[in-house]
């Protein structure tokens, strides 16, 4: 996160979601990006950088990925989904592809 020294407003934050694959080989599928705000620190709700909380980031995460009239909650949920189906997806095509060349086999 970028913030502001003077006052703690964050102006920034990158942020990167993985969903991961239990076992081995291991497969993963990730989501990122990055928010942008312009924020006013005399606002109510206003949370300075040195007193946030992961799960308060989490939420500005979560708000900036709602789609029509989703709520964070079910955004988040979605986004979840979208990955783990991303992983189920990888485990499903390494069980019906292979890699190599006919003639190595030879």
């Amino acid at each position: 996160m970028r913030h502001i020294d003077s006052d703690g407003g964050v102006v920034l934050v990158y942020w990167s979601m993985v969903a991961k694959s239990d076992g081995e080989p291991s497969y993963t599928a990730t989501k990122s990006g990055k928010l942008r705000y312009t924020y006013d620190a005399s606002a109510t709700g206003f949370i300075p950088y040195a007193d946030l909380t992961e799960n308060d980031v989490l939420g500005w995460v979560y708000n900036s990925s709602v789609e029509g009239e989703e709520t964070s909650a079910e955004a988040k949920a979605r986004v979840e989904a979208e990955r783990t189906a991303k992983v189920q997806d990888q485990i499903n095509r390494a069980n019906i592809e292979a890699i190599g060349l006919p003639w190595e086999n030879i």
